[in-house]
This record gives structure tokens, sequence and C-alpha cells, in this order.
């Protein structure tokens, strides 16, 4: 419960007369009726009051880690906001576009590749709610992955993403996931 507040969007709605609503799992934290919150991710960050907390159609004082809940968010509109982006306490979580990971390519058994792939590698990494495209960059002297390898390598993303290190994610190729991993280390 100490932790700063982090929940990850995955849908949004405007309710007539009362404004946008995010919803989504709280991950991490607590958040409250009233608290200054950020949306990092996919866009410029931008700041926003929490004005309202409902669950199972109960309007609450307050979330918290665990439960699902929709957030009425203070002057933003329905198209300001998307899933993919996070709610957090201001200033807990950056948006990046480049890391380090560690990560396990799956086996054509395991329903993953079946061929190896090269630097300049372009899947998707689908971070929390949202898969965003990004270029693998090998480390030096690395020519090729081959399925079922535990490899490191840098990514750069099209776009920022909320993350920390240790955040996990899958690797995609047109919805079917072929690799595993965590950030290692962010690098921008």
């Amino acid at each position: 419960m100490d932790q700063p507040f982090l929940m990850p969007i995955e849908d949004v709605f405007s309710i007539s007369g009362r404004g946008t609503v995010v919803t989504g799992r709280v991950e991490r934290g607590v958040i409250n009726v009233g608290d200054e919150i950020e949306i990092v991710g996919i866009r410029d960050t931008r700041k926003t009051t929490c004005t309202g907390v409902e669950m199972f159609r109960k309007l609450l004082d307050r979330g918290e880690a665990g439960d699902n809940i929709g957030a009425l968010l203070r002057g933003v509109d329905r198209e300001g906001v998307e899933r993919g982006q996070v709610l957090c306490k201001p200033g807990s979580v950056k948006p990046h576009t480049k890391f380090e990971a560690e990560a396990y390519i799956l086996t054509k058994e395991e329903g993953g590749r079946h061929t190896p792939f090269f630097a300049n590698y372009r899947p998707q990494f689908y971070f929390r709610t949202t898969d965003v495209t990004g270029t693998v960059e090998l480390a030096a002297g690395t020519e090729m992955v081959m399925p079922g390898d535990n490899v490191s390598f840098g990514v750069e993303l099209i776009a920022p993403i909320a993350m920390e290190q240790g955040l996990r994610f899958a690797i995609r190729e047109g919805g079917r996931t072929v690799g595993a991993g965590v950030v290692s280390k962010i690098t921008e």
C-alpha cells in the first residue's frame, strides 16, 4: 500500500455530464478522490485530478492495489487518453523508448517462431495493456537469435511507455506471443 499509485489504463469511457472515466486494475498503491495524478506513456505526460472512483457501480472514496476501478478524470476529454497509458502518482514513473532487455524466445514447439531473427527485427512489445512496435539491437558479435535462446538485447520503441527496471513484457508478432522478457536497464 505504501508504494506509489499506478494503474494501467484498459478502457476509456465518456459519461455525459460527468466527464471521462478510465478503467483498469490498480497495480500498486492507493488512489483517493481529489488526488492529483499523471497520465504517462504514448503521448506527452499530463497532470489531472481524480474526481471520482467507482467499483461495481458504487462510488467510493478510494481504490487500492488489486481493485478493478473506474477513475473519473477532471478536464480530460475522451480523445485525450488511451489504453496503454498509465495513471500514476506524479513524478513516480517516467515514459521511456530505449531499454536493455533479458528475454527468452519461444521454440516452435512452444508456439513461437520457426526461424531465427536478426538485428533490426521489429516485433511488438506488449507492456501491461498495449502493444508498441520496437526495433531490436543485438549485442556486438551476436549475428542472430534462435528460437529457444535466452538473450540480452537493446530495444527502441516507436512510442514512449511508462516503464521501470524489472517491468515484464511479451514479444509478439501479429498478436502471437513469440517471447517473454524483462526490462533490465533503461537507457533513454
